[in-house]
């Protein structure tokens, strides 16, 4: 049960664009054990464990049942978050943000707090992830291409970033200018089964495959290799995505349903935000409305309170086979 419900608190983060699901699996615990379990599975250890020792090996190689909670629960936490999160993004966003960015503080200082030793490599590491975060929330977005090569890249970036603590998979499709091409052919492909929307979803899901075997190896090499490091880096990035989720932020770049850039003036209403500018809450009175302070910093101190309980949940579960 618990395992569903860390399962389903990762699903809901997967909705809110900026933030990652795999802040959740690591300060609930179930991070490294995540990463292994996907490298068994993407690679050829379940395979050789199936040939060799039958089925029930194959299962217990795949930590089966530790995928089926998780997975559910993701499943149920996706759902719940389309329809209420999105609800409380369109009526409450400045609290919301204000939560996750509790949430993600309090989750820097959580994994922060896990490097055994602070040596100048960890710093360096914790540096140089910040900045890279950072950058990546402020960079401006390229133009997408249907060309099937770029279909792939994006496909190995999106789900690398899906995986990595602080940094969310739509936001990296949305800066190599794939989200507008490659959402829209999700859709038209399961409704008209279009051959060349098909070919372009294939491509993208075989580059989401490949991606996810690969970097969750590298992944789970750096934590057994050099952990203090990796958790460091792991700490910078969310230290350099706090900038994307800040409450108080007024969109300057959307996207028109076209897939046309447009700046955004006086309240314009287009397809998808592509950048903003983060203002403090006084400046965001003044020049858009109501920052509602009182409540935002409550609302972020149950975000901070939130990442408490879910280290409590999270407390002797790494590494366990549920």
């Amino acid at each position: 049960m618990a395992l569903a419900l860390k399962g389903m608190a990762m699903g809901i983060a997967e909705v809110i664009p900026g933030v990652s699901g795999g802040t959740i699996a690591f300060i609930t615990g179930i991070y490294e054990t995540l990463l292994e379990t996907i490298k068994n599975i993407l690679g050829p250890e379940v395979w050789v464990s199936l040939r060799r020792d039958g089925l029930g090996a194959a299962w217990q190689k795949a930590n089966g049942l530790f995928l089926v909670f998780l997975l559910g629960g993701m499943a149920a936490g996706v759902i719940f978050g389309v329809f209420f999160i999105t609800h409380l993004l369109e009526h409450y966003p400045i609290q919301l943000w204000a939560f996750f960015f509790g949430l993600i503080i309090a989750s820097a200082v959580y994994i922060g707090r896990q490097v055994e030793r602070w040596t100048i490599t960890e710093v360096i590491a914790l540096v140089a992830g910040t900045i890279l975060a950072y950058l990546i929330t402020i960079a401006t977005p390229a133009e997408g291409s249907v060309a099937l090569g770029a279909v792939f890249v994006a496909g190995i970036i999106a789900i690398s970033a899906l995986i990595l603590p602080g940094i969310s998979g739509s936001f990296m499709l949305l800066l190599m200018g794939m989200y507008t091409i490659i959402i829209p052919t999700v859709k038209e492909a399961l409704k008209t089964l279009d051959p060349d929307k098909l070919l372009i979803l294939g491509v993208f899901g075989a580059g989401c495959l490949i991606g996810l075997g690969t970097f969750s190896r590298v992944l789970s090499w750096t934590f057994k290799n050099y952990h203090n490091p990796t958790l460091a880096t792991l700490t910078g990035f969310m230290l350099g995505s706090l900038n994307k989720i800040w409450p108080w932020r007024k969109p300057v770049l959307g996207l028109t349903e076209t897939g046309e850039l447009v700046d955004i003036e006086n309240g314009m209403i287009v397809e998808k935000v592509i950048k903003e500018v983060n203002l403090t809450p006084g400046q965001y009175a003044l020049e858009v409305g109501n920052a509602h302070l009182l409540t935002a910093l409550l609302a972020m101190a149950l975000g901070l309170a939130v990442v408490f309980v879910l280290e409590r949940m999270g407390e002797g579960s790494e590494g366990v086979k549920e």
